[in-house]
């Protein structure tokens, strides 16, 4: 009982990891500019890559694979490394002056 439980949550996850994945590739075609475009592929990463990792751990875990140890590095690089790389192209974005749907504030020099 409790094991078809946790397979019910692991499936609920990546079902929900998957659906923010759509949203923010949804978002990434359709924001007008690099800065609101950041937002989507962010959040899907994030969160959608994330839910089906952690669906993934939990659904690996019941059925007694390997290989949960490999999903939560994943898990955990992910989680570190998605705010960082829209950081980056967000301040090349601002370095090349990219346009903007909204008034950009002046740069202060580094």
């Amino acid at each position: 009982m409790i094991i078809e439980a946790i397979k019910i949550i692991g499936i609920v996850l990546i079902l929900v990891g998957a659906g923010f994945a759509l949203i923010g590739s949804i978002g990434l075609v359709r924001f007008p500019d690099v800065f609101t475009r950041l937002h989507g592929p962010t959040k899907a990463t994030t969160l959608g890559v994330g839910g089906v990792l952690l669906g993934t751990i939990l659904f690996l875990t019941v059925q007694g694979e390997k290989g949960v140890v490999r999903e939560l590095l994943i898990t955990v690089f992910l989680f570190l490394t998605a705010p960082v790389s829209a950081h980056l192209i967000a301040k090349a974005a601002l370095h090349r002056r990219c346009r903007s749907v909204c008034a950009i504030p002046a740069q202060e020099p580094d």
